[in-house]
Protein backbone atom coordinates (compact mmCIF):
# COMPACT_ATOMS: atom_id res chain seq x y z
CA UNK A 1 0.00 0.00 0.00
CA UNK A 2 0.88 3.52 -0.94
CA UNK A 3 0.87 6.38 1.85
CA UNK A 4 1.78 10.19 0.86
CA UNK A 5 0.90 13.43 2.05
CA UNK A 6 0.58 16.33 0.49
CA UNK A 7 0.31 19.99 1.44
CA UNK A 8 -2.31 22.32 -1.02
CA UNK A 9 -0.84 25.29 -1.69
CA UNK A 10 -0.61 28.26 1.30
CA UNK A 11 -2.64 26.08 3.38
CA UNK A 12 -2.15 23.60 6.14
CA UNK A 13 -4.54 20.82 4.93
CA UNK A 14 -2.85 17.56 5.51
CA UNK A 15 -4.14 14.90 2.97
CA UNK A 16 -3.55 11.16 3.45
CA UNK A 17 -4.05 9.09 0.52
CA UNK A 18 -4.17 5.35 0.51
CA UNK A 19 -4.23 3.00 -2.44
CA UNK A 20 -4.41 -0.86 -3.13
CA UNK A 21 -5.00 -2.12 -6.79
CA UNK A 22 -8.49 -1.91 -5.91
CA UNK A 23 -9.41 1.30 -4.06
CA UNK A 24 -8.48 4.87 -3.15
CA UNK A 25 -8.76 6.09 -0.30
CA UNK A 26 -8.46 10.10 1.23
CA UNK A 27 -8.05 10.50 4.99
CA UNK A 28 -8.07 14.37 5.95
CA UNK A 29 -6.65 15.64 8.77
CA UNK A 30 -9.22 15.97 11.16
CA UNK A 31 -6.77 18.77 13.26
CA UNK A 32 -6.41 20.30 9.52
CA UNK A 33 -10.29 20.77 8.77
CA UNK A 34 -11.11 22.52 11.69
CA UNK A 35 -8.77 25.14 10.92
CA UNK A 36 -10.57 26.38 7.53
CA UNK A 37 -14.24 24.74 8.34
CA UNK A 38 -15.91 27.51 10.69
CA UNK A 39 -19.31 25.04 11.60
CA UNK A 40 -19.86 27.68 14.33
CA UNK A 41 -21.04 30.05 12.40
CA UNK A 42 -22.24 29.45 8.87
CA UNK A 43 -23.29 31.43 5.96
CA UNK A 44 -26.53 30.76 4.32
CA UNK A 45 -27.33 30.70 0.55
CA UNK A 46 -29.11 33.23 -0.04
CA UNK A 47 -30.63 34.61 -3.43
CA UNK A 48 -32.42 37.93 -3.13
CA UNK A 49 -35.85 36.62 -1.78
CA UNK A 50 -34.40 34.61 0.86
CA UNK A 51 -32.05 37.61 2.36
CA UNK A 52 -35.12 38.29 4.42
CA UNK A 53 -34.96 36.00 7.07
CA UNK A 54 -31.35 35.83 7.43
CA UNK A 55 -30.76 39.73 8.66
CA UNK A 56 -28.40 40.33 11.40
CA UNK A 57 -26.64 36.93 10.00
CA UNK A 58 -24.06 35.56 8.10
CA UNK A 59 -24.83 34.75 4.56
CA UNK A 60 -23.90 34.14 1.14
CA UNK A 61 -25.08 34.93 -2.57
CA UNK A 62 -24.16 35.55 -5.82
CA UNK A 63 -24.81 39.01 -7.70
CA UNK A 64 -24.44 40.55 -11.31
CA UNK A 65 -22.54 43.29 -10.81
CA UNK A 66 -24.47 46.55 -12.28
CA UNK A 67 -22.57 49.27 -10.86
CA UNK A 68 -19.81 50.13 -8.31
CA UNK A 69 -19.99 52.95 -6.06
CA UNK A 70 -17.93 54.30 -3.55
CA UNK A 71 -18.05 51.99 -1.05
CA UNK A 72 -21.06 49.86 -2.18
CA UNK A 73 -21.37 47.74 -5.20
CA UNK A 74 -25.15 47.54 -6.66
CA UNK A 75 -25.91 43.95 -8.09
CA UNK A 76 -28.30 41.77 -9.23
CA UNK A 77 -29.39 38.80 -7.25
CA UNK A 78 -29.79 35.35 -9.22
CA UNK A 79 -33.76 35.89 -8.77
CA UNK A 80 -33.40 39.35 -10.39
CA UNK A 81 -33.73 41.34 -7.33
CA UNK A 82 -31.79 44.20 -6.94
CA UNK A 83 -29.02 44.07 -3.79
CA UNK A 84 -26.27 46.87 -2.14
CA UNK A 85 -23.56 45.06 -0.64
CA UNK A 86 -21.45 47.27 1.31
CA UNK A 87 -17.53 47.10 2.39
CA UNK A 88 -14.47 47.72 0.61
CA UNK A 89 -13.94 45.04 -2.71
CA UNK A 90 -10.65 43.05 -3.03
CA UNK A 91 -7.63 45.25 -4.82
CA UNK A 92 -7.93 43.40 -7.72
CA UNK A 93 -11.08 44.18 -10.38
CA UNK A 94 -14.46 42.54 -9.72
CA UNK A 95 -16.06 39.67 -12.47
CA UNK A 96 -19.15 39.97 -13.98
CA UNK A 97 -20.73 37.64 -11.28
CA UNK A 98 -19.43 37.69 -7.61
CA UNK A 99 -20.15 35.83 -4.93
CA UNK A 100 -20.13 37.76 -1.40
CA UNK A 101 -20.21 35.89 1.93
CA UNK A 102 -20.89 38.61 4.89
CA UNK A 103 -23.90 39.60 7.71
CA UNK A 104 -26.83 40.96 5.85
CA UNK A 105 -27.97 44.09 6.88
CA UNK A 106 -31.16 44.07 5.88
CA UNK A 107 -33.78 42.45 3.44
CA UNK A 108 -32.12 44.36 0.75
CA UNK A 109 -28.16 45.04 1.76
CA UNK A 110 -25.08 42.39 2.83
CA UNK A 111 -22.04 43.94 4.62
CA UNK A 112 -19.37 41.93 2.46
CA UNK A 113 -16.58 40.00 4.77
CA UNK A 114 -15.71 37.85 1.37
CA UNK A 115 -15.70 39.01 -2.01
CA UNK A 116 -14.95 35.90 -4.70
CA UNK A 117 -14.72 36.36 -8.49
CA UNK A 118 -17.43 34.00 -10.42
CA UNK A 119 -16.25 34.86 -13.80
CA UNK A 120 -18.49 36.97 -16.25
CA UNK A 121 -21.18 34.17 -16.99
CA UNK A 122 -22.97 31.59 -14.57
CA UNK A 123 -26.40 29.32 -14.70
CA UNK A 124 -28.16 31.77 -12.73
CA UNK A 125 -31.11 29.43 -12.85
CA UNK A 126 -29.05 26.68 -11.18
CA UNK A 127 -27.45 28.54 -8.66
CA UNK A 128 -31.11 30.21 -7.47
CA UNK A 129 -32.43 26.75 -6.93
CA UNK A 130 -29.58 25.46 -5.20
CA UNK A 131 -30.32 28.53 -2.99
CA UNK A 132 -34.06 26.94 -2.30
CA UNK A 133 -32.74 23.61 -1.90
CA UNK A 134 -31.02 24.93 1.11
CA UNK A 135 -32.91 26.57 2.38
CA UNK A 136 -35.76 24.00 1.99
CA UNK A 137 -36.15 20.19 2.01
CA UNK A 138 -32.26 19.75 2.13
CA UNK A 139 -31.76 22.99 4.56
CA UNK A 140 -29.98 20.03 7.37
CA UNK A 141 -27.64 19.46 4.64
CA UNK A 142 -26.29 23.16 4.18
CA UNK A 143 -26.43 24.21 7.93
Amino acid sequence: MMNSRTRAPSRSLLLSVEASPCHSRFVFSQFALNQYMDTSNPAAFVNGELLRFYVGRRVRAVIQIIRSDSGSVIGKSTDEKQLVVKGLPPPTPLTNFVEVIGVADSDKSIHAEIWTNFGDTIDTFSYNKLCQLANGEFKHLFL
